[in-house]
């Protein structure tokens, strides 16, 4: 090898050996920090979402508020057998039993919320009323804006709606209205009031 060639190669294996050091190297500590952080709200789990035992039940969907808007959940409740009751209504105020029933601790680190408030039954149609009207012990106008929308939208999706839509009322003779759940009201129920129209009872 010639003396030009042999520096060629010396100056070769040392511009070699200083990139390598400048470079990444691969190295023992560790780099583990876990699963990158993620959040899913609103997705309803068997476990957690439904405090009530599913023995002996019946399924049922109701509207719970996620994320500011409605989102439907599965429910097991148990339907009362009162005679004095239709089925109907029985199942109305199964509905609103549960709508009412805060939403265990897995729920809620879920985003679930509810705002119908406890206390609240409905009734069957007074004398004069149409056959499918309920009645809640509050006017539906001085709920808030979510609690009806997910009272109106847990009954218009059930075995409580009259073909997809529900007439409520409220107590003492109360005007009634034939509420609506559309997609609007599912999306945004706090602004968006279900749409309804008066009807004669």
């Amino acid at each position: 090898m010639t003396g030009r060639r042999l520096k060629a190669a010396l100056a070769t294996a040392a511009l070699t050996a200083t990139l390598a050091g400048c470079g990444i190297r691969s190295t023992e500590v560790p780099t583990d920090f876990g699963a990158a952080p993620s959040r899913v709200p609103c997705v309803a789990s068997d476990s957690g979402i439904s405090p009530q035992d599913e023995a002996a039940g019946v399924p049922v969907q109701i509207f719970l508020v996620c994320s500011s808007q409605l989102v439907a959940v599965d429910r097991t409740v148990r339907i009362p057998t009162e005679k004095a009751s239709t089925d109907r209504v029985r199942i109305a105020q199964a509905l609103l039993a549960e709508l009412s029933t805060p939403p265990s601790q897995a729920a809620k680190q879920a985003g679930y919320a509810t705002d119908v408030r406890r206390g609240m039954t409905v009734t069957g149609p007074r004398r004069g009323d149409p056959d499918e009207a309920l009645r809640l012990n509050r006017p539906p106008r001085d709920l808030s804006a979510y609690a009806l929308a997910q009272i109106v939208c847990t009954y218009a999706d059930s075995a409580a709606s009259d073909g997809g839509s529900v007439v409520l009322g409220g107590p003492n003779g109360s005007p009634l209205r034939r509420y609506e759940c559309t997609p609007d009201v599912r999306a945004r129920p706090g602004t968006v009031e279900p749409p309804s129209r008066a009807v004669g009872g």
